[in-house]
C-alpha cells in the first residue's frame, strides 16, 4: 500500500499552481489599493465566489452550529485570514514579486515546526532535510536582496508562521467540507479586512480595480484554499505544505512572463534548491504499528481502504458523511492525515 494519496498530492499540486499566479497579480493590483484593501478584497471574492457556486448547487453553505470546533475555526480565520495575507502584501510591496514567491517556501519550514512541537506531525531525517534545503533556499535569497530584502523576508517569515497555524488548524477540522472552510475564512477574514482598508484609503476604490481583485480572489485563493485544505486532511498539513511550495515557481514564471521581472542567478539556484527539497520529502516511507482510537467524524472519503469498511463493499467515488471507526492496531505506510495524528 502507498503512504499517500495520489489524488490528494494532485490536489496540492492545483492548490499550488493556483497560488503561485495570484503573488504577481497581487503586486500589479497594489497600486490601486491599499494591502489591507486588497486582502480583503482577495478573500470575500473566495468567500463569495464559493458561495454562490454551493448555493447553486442546492449545497449547504454550513454544517449545524453544535458540531463546530470554534477555537479552530477561530485560528483559521486570524491567522490564515487576517494576519498572513496583510503581512505578505506588505512584503510583496517593497521587493520584487519573484523573490517574494520562493520567500514563500518558508512556509513549509513554519509548518513542520509547529507540527512537530504542537500538532503532532511528524518528520524523519530525510523530511527534516528537505526542510533545511528550503530554508536556505529563502535564506538565499533575502541575502541576495540588501537591507529591503531583510525587511521583507522578515514580513514573509512572519506571514509563513501565521499561515503555518492556519495550515495545522483546516488540516484538524473534520466537521467542515473543504469548501466550508474556505467561505467561512473567505467571509469573515475578507471584510474585516476590506473594512480595515477602506478606513485607511479614506473612500471606495475604483470599480475595475475592486472587480479585478475579487476575481483573483476568486480564482487564486478560494480554488487554491479549497484544494490545499482537501489535500491536507488526507497527507497532513507539513507533506501538503511540501508540495503547495512549489507555489514560488509558478509566482516566478508569471512575474517573468507577466511583469517583466528579470530572472537571477540566485533565484534559479533557490528555485532548484526547493525543487530538490520537495524530492526529497516524497521519497519519504513511513510505516509501524499504530493504534487508532475510536471516533467518529465527517469528513469526504472513499471505501476500500483500511480505514472506511462501514459499508458493505467498496464504495470507490468520494463521499461525505457522519461515520464512526473502531479501535484498531495495524501497520502500514501512512502520512499525518485525519487518522494518524498519533505520537512516535
Amino acid at each position: 500500500m502507498k503512504s499517500f494519496d495520489s489524488i490528494a498530492v494532485l490536489l496540492g499540486l492545483l492548490a499550488a499552481f493556483f497560488f503561485g499566479v495570484s503573488t504577481p497579480l497581487s503586486k500589479a493590483l497594489l497600486s490601486d489599493l491599499n494591502p489591507f484593501l486588497l486582502a480583503g478584497l482577495l478573500y470575500l471574492g473566495a468567500g463569495i465566489g464559493l458561495s454562490a457556486y454551493t448555493l447553486l448547487r442546492g449545497g449547504r453553505l454550513l454544517p449545524p452550529p453544535a458540531t463546530l470546533k470554534y477555537k479552530y475555526i477561530v485560528g483559521m480565520i486570524v491567522f490564515g485570514g487576517l494576519l498572513g495575507p496583510v503581512l505578505l502584501l506588505a512584503a510583496i510591496k517593497i521587493a520584487p514579486a519573484a523573490s517574494v514567491s520562493i520567500w514563500l517556501n518558508l512556509e513549509l519550514v513554519a509548518t513542520a515546526i509547529l507540527g512537530h512541537f504542537l500538532f503532532k506531525d511528524h518528520l524523519d531525517k530525510r523530511g527534516w532535510l528537505s526542510v533545511a534545503m528550503s530554508l536556505a533556499a529563502g535564506i538565499l535569497l533575502s541575502y541576495s536582496g540588501g537591507a529591503a530584502g531583510f525587511t521583507a523576508g522578515l514580513l514573509v517569515a512572519l506571514a509563513c508562521f501565521s499561515w503555518g497555524f492556519d495550515n495545522h488548524f483546516t488540516a484538524i477540522i473534520d466537521d467542515l467540507s473543504p469548501v466550508q472552510s474556505t467561505i467561512i475564512k473567505g467571509l469573515a477574514a475578507g471584510t474585516t479586512n476590506t473594512l480595515i482598508g477602506l478606513a485607511l484609503a479614506g473612500g471606495m476604490p475604483e470599480l475595475p480595480a475592486l472587480g479585478k481583485a475579487l476575481l483573483v480572489g476568486f480564482h487564486c485563493y478560494g480554488l487554491s484554499i479549497t484544494f490545499y485544505i482537501s489535500a491536507a486532511q488526507k497527507l497532513g498539513a507539513v507533506r501538503s505544505q511540501l508540495i503547495f511550495s512549489l507555489a514560488p515557481i509558478f509566482g516566478v514564471i508569471l512575474s517573468v512572463l507577466a511583469l517583466h521581472e528579470g530572472l537571477s542567478a540566485v533565484q534559479l539556484v533557490s528555485g532548484a534548491m526547493l525543487l530538490a527539497s520537495v524530492w526529497l520529502m516524497l521519497a519519504e516511507k513511513h510505516a509501524h504499528a499504530h493504534e487508532h482510537h475510536e471516533m467518529e467524524h465527517t469528513h469526504e472519503h472513499a471505501h476500500g481502504d483500511l480505514h472506511h469498511d462501514h459499508h458493505d463493499g467498496a464504495q470507490k467515488e468520494p463521499h461525505a458523511h457522519l461515520h464512526r471507526h473502531s479501535a484498531a492496531t495495524h501497520v502500514h505506510p501512512h502520512w499525518p492525515d485525519l487518522h494518524h495524528r498519533h505520537t512516535h
